[in-house]
């Protein structure tokens, strides 16, 4: 007699893979066999895990076909099997996948728009956040302020591509009604994906120097750090102008001093 975990581990296993054997004999047959039971769990987990990719990824599937979407799902599903209750956690590596599936090899640009994709399916379920206290933050002292670290909002994201992924989504929104066309020499891009207080998710292409800042904050650089990152990277940057802007509209909603 198999214990419960590992009597859910072996059911797991013989869900996600239809070549497993052995596992029907644990199901009491009644009506139908244990094996064509074992396919109802198969075929409904396959469709419910590839309609949460659907949900997720829409410009992908657009893109690629339905045909072609489901097959690469499948493929995903049985390499990144969901590891949570919640659907909303499934297809993190989907972007990631693409990037060495074969047969979508001659698409260079898909990996990055569904990396959007995920940014914005992020943005959209992260969690509420009280907005930065500028108050409190004008009270820090001139000297101390190149120490500070800042947080970035939970629903805010920073992509960087070098194929313009924002026309390519643009085009393959269902009420986007000009031109459909998306000219893939056009260049790259570097984005902020921000959901503001109104629940309204926006793009926003950022200069270089702006980029280099965000990045450098999010990976917990000082604000000296990330100042000199900013101008590295572009150095006629206006800071000041860009970091109040990044304050006052949220991207920035906490900050605290380094520990001496």
């Amino acid at each position: 007699m198999l214990r419960l975990r590992e009597l859910q581990l072996d059911f797991a296993a013989a869900v996600l893979d239809s070549e497993q054997n052995g596992f029907d004999r644990h199901i009491r047959a009644a009506g139908l066999s244990g094996t064509r039971r074992l396919q109802v769990y198969r075929n409904n987990s396959l469709l419910s895990l590839t309609g949460a990719l659907k949900a997720v990824y829409p410009v992908v599937c657009r893109l690629v076909g339905d045909g072609f979407f489901e097959y690469a799902s499948a493929q995903y599903i049985a390499r990144h099997p969901s590891r949570s209750g919640d659907l909303h956690e499934f297809g993190e590596f989907f972007a990631a996948f693409l990037e060495a599936f074969a047969p979508a090899a001659e698409l260079g640009y898909l990996p990055d728009v569904a990396r959007l994709e995920w940014a914005y399916h992020q943005v959209f379920h992260a969690a509420r956040h009280l907005p930065l206290d500028v108050a409190a933050l004008a009270q820090v002292p001139a000297e101390q302020q190149g120490a500070l670290r800042f947080q970035l909002h939970p629903a805010a994201r920073l992509l960087e591509s070098a194929f313009p992924i924002l026309r390519i989504w643009e085009v393959n929104q269902d009420n986007y009604a000009g031109d459909p066309s998306a000219d893939l020499t056009l260049g790259g891009i570097k984005l902020l994906v921000f959901r503001r207080e109104n629940l309204e998710i926006e793009f926003q292409a950022l200069e270089d120097g702006e980029f280099s800042l965000l990045c450098a904050l999010a990976e917990g650089c000082t604000f000296a750090t990330a100042c000199e990152w900013a101008l590295a990277a572009q150095p006629s940057f206006d800071l000041p102008a860009c970091f109040s802007r990044c304050a006052l509209q949220g991207v920035l909603a906490a900050f605290h001093l380094q520990d001496p």
